[in-house]
């Protein structure tokens, strides 16, 4: 015989949006990377050239170092694949760390 769902179990009624509260103490999680941050932590590595937009391998390493200690989260072998430019780095995380969160 199966059991009677209870109020706590029932699912909202039908046009009714529920939101997760947050939890006491819980920090929101920063939103994505912009530009400008991005730009900020690649000239973690040293000086860049005015106007370089490619992301050389060792500022993807650092980019990625950055990313999954700031938002603990661990990036795909497809989001990698994806960064090229400085460009392609706002548009990946952005989907990325939306997802995530």
């Amino acid at each position: 015989m199966p059991q009677p769902v209870s109020q706590a179990q029932a699912p909202p009624p039908p046009g009714l949006q529920v939101q997760a509260l947050p939890q006491p103490g819980a920090q929101a999680a920063p939103p994505p990377p912009g530009r400008a941050e991005i730009v900020d932590w690649l000239a973690g590595l040293g000086e860049r050239p005015a106007g370089n937009e490619r992301i050389d391998s060792m500022e993807l390493a650092w980019l990625v170092h950055q990313v999954e200690q700031r938002y603990a989260v661990e990036l795909t072998d497809d989001h990698l694949d994806q960064i090229h430019t400085i460009d392609d780095a706002v548009a990946v995380l952005a989907k990325a760390l939306t997802v995530h969160v």
